[in-house]
């Protein structure tokens, strides 16, 4: 078994594995998202993404292991934005064992050469504002703050 992480293109065969990330991904926001549901839910359609010509789906495997991943899917801007598209970046995640060793750089790296190739100008992703470790792990690889949103509940 090697310890080069290796980035590739996710497959249909990673399926479980994906899934058990995104009810990582669940947990960790959890305690930022106070209007999740109680009961188990999903936030992503992973079979699409995989088969998205506009999606580009990957996976940071370790020895033989999924060890993280991430995804980049090209959307519409609004007719006010600068880039008539951008790449939007979700399901960002590394094990917890594997975190601190620069995988989540190299998901973004990946899927930057993938928007570039594509012509894409511009990446945007969503972080909870209290998750400060992300908020860090995503401005070590160039990305500012940007748009607050702000929530009530209302009875």
């Amino acid at each position: 078994m090697t310890n080069t992480v290796t980035i590739r293109t996710a497959e249909a065969v990673d399926l479980s594995k994906l899934l058990e990330f995104e009810q990582g991904v669940i947990a960790a926001e959890r305690p930022y998202a106070e209007n999740l549901k109680e009961e188990y839910i999903t936030y992503y359609d992973l079979e699409a993404l995989l088969a998205s010509e506009e999606a580009q789906l990957i996976v940071a495997e370790k020895g033989g292991k999924l060890v993280g991943a991430g995804y980049a899917k090209i959307l519409p801007a609004k007719a006010y934005k600068k880039y008539s598209h951008f790449a939007y970046l979700g399901f960002m995640y590394v094990d917890p064992n594997s975190r601190g060793k620069g995988i989540n750089r190299m998901i973004i790296d990946n899927l930057t050469l993938w928007a570039k190739a594509r012509d894409i100008k511009e990446m945007i992703l969503d972080v909870y504002d209290g998750n400060e470790a992300a908020i860090r792990a995503y401005e070590k690889v160039g990305f500012k703050k940007n748009l607050v949103e702000m929530r009530v509940e209302i009875d």
